[in-house]
């Protein structure tokens, strides 16, 4: 594989940014070429936020192009359903159920669409869903559900512990470190 492709989705707040940083760190850590592309749609008033990420040897753009994904590593789960189509044939998704109402549906002008952890999974075999926000309240705060979910992803990375300790570290204040080592635990065992 010449690069490892990744898409990070979540609404705003979810933690999508620090979650790049982490992944950004790790490859750099380990001697990767990394390239990010993040986009904000209205992620203060709940709006999508992607990361577009690849690393490898030698990276020369950001953007994975639709059907490229080797993983999709979502915060929510209409997230994960949205950015799917990125995912290629036999790559994985690793997403919380968690669900935040877009806003026709606290409006009343749509309803959230039911079936969506089942045809994600249906399509995509292998990946997973986690209620990270019920594991994440278990190591301490629901704040660090985006860190579970990174856990969890982490099986998939050629990366020991020690390699994702220090990206971990690299990027959240100490005040909260061993919360977050909890959550990615939690996640990494899920």
């Amino acid at each position: 594989m010449d690069s490892t492709n990744i898409l990070i989705a979540g609404v705003g707040g979810q933690g999508s940014l620090l979650a790049s940083n982490v992944l950004g760190v790790l490859f750099s850590n380990a001697g990767l070429d990394v390239k990010c592309s993040e986009v904000h749609g209205m992620s203060q008033r709940g709006g999508g936020v992607i990361t577009y990420m690849r690393a490898g040897k030698k990276v020369y753009a950001p953007i994975v192009p639709k059907g490229e994904a080797d993983f999709l590593i979502a915060f929510e789960q209409l997230e994960a359903l949205r950015w799917m189509s990125h995912v290629k044939p036999g790559g994985k998704v690793f997403f919380s159920t968690q669900t935040v109402p877009p806003l026709p549906v606290l409006t009343g002008a749509a309803a959230y669409p039911q079936g969506v952890v089942e045809e994600i999974i249906k399509q995509f075999p292998g990946s997973l869903a986690l209620d990270a926000l019920e594991l994440a309240r278990a190591s301490g705060s629901e704040k660090t559900a985006n860190v579970v979910v990174l856990g969890a992803a982490s099986n998939m990375l050629p990366y020991g512990a020690d390699a994702w300790q220090a990206a971990l570290a690299a990027c959240i204040k100490p005040q909260f470190l061993d919360m977050n080592r909890k959550a990615f635990e939690a996640g990494r065992s899920a």
